[in-house]
C-alpha cells in the first residue's frame, strides 16, 4: 500500500479527470478491500475442508473490512516491512487474536493481488460497459431522427456523393455495439484468479489446493485460473487494455467528427455551448470551441499511449519476476479512469449536439451540382451508356465547369451524348441530392431494430 499526497497532488487524474465513481475502485481503501476479502475466502475453503478450525475463518472474516484493518495500519506496517501483502496480513492477524494463525495460509502475495486485481477490474467494467450502452443509446437517438437529414458526404477532405447525417450516426453507434460485445465477450478471460501459491503448483496448500482454489473462486464470484505460474497470465490484461485503446480510438474519432464539423466554414454540427457564462477564449470573445471533443481526443492517446507497457509486462523472467508490478499500478487504474471519463463526456456531446440541416444544406449546393457526378454518370449507364465512357463525359464537364466557372448542369446539358439519353427532367433528377442517398434510411432503420434494445 501507497500513501498518495492529497494537500499537493500530482497526477491530473486526482484533480482534473476521472469520474468519482471509477476513481473509486482503485483507490488504497477498495484496493484493500479486495485484499481482506480474498483473505476472508481463503480462511473460509479451509475451514470448510478441515484445514483450519471454523471459528478461525469466522474471526477472519469478521475482521476482514476496513472498519477493522484500515489503510493507515497497513501502511505503517509497510513502512517497516518493505511488503506490501503481509503488511495487510500482519495488520489483519493483529485483529484477529489466535486466529491470526491461519490467515494467508498456503498462498503468496500474488495469490491475493491478482485476484484481488480481478475484483476491481469486475467492478471497473460493467461501469465501462453501461458507459457504453449509455453512449450507445444517445447516438441511436441521433441516427433516428436524423435518418433523412441531407449531408456531404465526404473523402479525402473533399466533397464526395450525398449522405445523411442519421447514417453517419448509425455506423458510431454500430461500432460502439461492437465495443460493447468485445467488453461482455472478454469478461470470462479477464476476471479470473488465482491461489495456487509461489510457482503455480499449489505445494504449500497440499492435496486439496484446486479444490480450495476453486472454492475461493466461486465465493468471489469469479473463476479460477486453469494453468499459472505466480501470476496470471498477463495476456488478460493485454485483452482488456486493447480493448479499452480500441474503445479510445473510435472516441477519438467521433470527436475528431464533432471538431471538424464545427469548423468555422462547415458549421454543420457542434458541440453545446452556454452563451450565457461559458468563455471561448481568453483573448478573441467570439471563440466557441469544441474543447471537450479536444479534451476527449487528447486523453484518448493518453489512454492508448498504457497499450505498449502491457504488452511489455507480459514478458517476465521465468515464474515471474517484479518488472510488470509498478508498471501495473499505473496501466490499469488509469486506462479504467480515462476511458469511463471520454466515454461519458462523448455521450454528453451527443446528447446535446446542435445539428444544423440548413448549412448542410448550404454546403451541398455550394458544390453547385458537381457532388452529383457519380450520380450523373449512373443515370448515363442506365440508358445504355458505357460506365467508362459515362465517367469520362462527367469528367471532363466537371473539369470544365470548374475552370470556366460554368454550371455543371448547363455544361452536361451542352453534351451532345447527355442530352441525348437523358431528358431535361431526368437530369435534374439525376442532379438532385435527395434523390441519391440509396439506403441510408433503410440502413438506419436496420441500425436501429438490431442495436436499439
Amino acid at each position: 500500500m501507497t500513501k498518495s499526497n492529497q494537500e499537493s497532488p500530482v497526477c491530473p487524474l486526482e484533480y482534473r479527470y476521472g469520474r468519482e465513481k471509477m476513481k473509486a475502485i482503485f483507490t488504497e481503501a477498495n484496493k484493500l478491500a479486495k485484499f481482506l476479502e480474498v483473505e476472508a475466502a481463503l480462511a473460509e475453503a479451509h475451514a470448510e475442508l478441515g484445514n483450519i478450525p471454523k471459528e478461525d475463518a469466522f474471526k477472519i472474516r469478521s475482521n476482514a473490512n476496513l472498519n477493522s484493518v484500515t489503510v493507515e495500519e497497513v501502511n505503517a506496517i509497510e513502512a517497516e516491512i518493505k511488503h506490501d501483502v503481509m503488511a495487510v496480513v500482519k495488520a489483519l492477524a493483529n485483529k484477529c487474536g489466535k486466529a491470526g494463525k491461519s490467515i494467508h495460509l498456503g498462498a503468496t502475495s500474488n495469490d491475493i493481488i491478482d485476484t484481488g486485481t480481478a475484483l476491481q477490474l469486475k467492478e471497473a467494467v460493467e461501469i465501462i460497459y453501461d458507459d457504453l450502452v449509455a453512449l450507445k443509446i444517445s447516438l441511436l437517438a441521433l441516427a433516428k431522427e436524423h435518418k433523412n437529414t441531407l449531408q456531404v458526404g465526404r473523402t479525402h477532405g473533399q466533397f464526395a456523393v450525398p449522405t445523411t447525417f442519421g447514417l453517419k450516426m448509425a455506423v458510431y453507434a454500430s461500432e460502439v455495439a461492437r465495443h460493447i460485445e468485445r467488453i461482455d465477450e472478454s469478461k470470462k478471460r479477464l476476471l479470473v484468479g488465482k491461489m495456487t501459491g509461489a510457482v503455480g503448483t499449489g505445494a504449500a496448500l497440499g492435496d486439496q489446493a484446486l479444490l480450495i482454489q476453486d472454492k475461493v473462486m466461486e465465493k468471489l464470484g469469479i473463476s479460477a485460473e486453469k494453468a499459472s505460474l505466480q501470476i496470471i497470465g498477463r495476456d488478460r490484461y493485454i485483452e482488456i487494455i486493447s480493448i479499452i485503446a480500441n474503445i479510445a480510438t473510435s472516441l477519438e474519432k467521433f470527436a475528431t467528427e464533432v471538431r471538424n464539423l464545427q469548423r468555422s466554414e462547415i458549421k454543420e454540427a457542434s458541440e453545446a455551448f452556454d452563451t450565457k457564462k461559458q468563455v471561448g477564449s481568453s483573448t478573441m470573445p467570439n471563440k466557441k470551441n469544441p474543447i471537450t471533443s479536444e479534451n476527449i481526443c487528447g486523453l484518448a492517446r493518453v489512454t492508448r499511449g498504457f497499450l505498449l507497457p502491457a504488452f511489455e509486462n507480459n514478458i517476465l523472467w521465468h515464474e515471474r519476476d517484479l518488472a510488470n508490478s509498478s508498471g501495473e499500478r499505473f496501466i490499469i487504474p488509469h486506462t479504467c479512469v480515462l476511458i469511463d471519463d471520454i466515454i461519458c463526456k462523448m455521450t454528453n456531446v451527443f446528447d446535446n449536439l446542435a445539428v444544423f440541416p440548413e448549412n448542410m444544406k448550404k454546403n451541398l449546393e455550394s458544390s453547385k451540382g458537381l457532388i452529383m457526378g457519380e450520380s450523373v454518370m449512373m443515370a448515363l449507364t442506365k440508358k445504355g451508356v458505357g460506365r467508362q465512357k459515362g465517367h469520362e463525359i462527367v469528367r471532363q464537364a466537371a473539369m470544365k465547369a470548374v475552370s470556366e466557372g460554368l454550371s455543371f448542369k448547363d455544361v452536361l446539358g451542352e453534351d451532345e451524348t447527355v442530352s441525348q439519353v437523358l431528358s431535361k427532367e431526368e437530369l435534374m433528377d439525376a442532379l438532385n441530392p435527395e434523390n441519391y442517398t440509396g439506403k441510408a434510411a433503410e440502413i438506419v432503420d436496420k441500425v436501429i431494430e438490431k442495436y436499439g434494445q
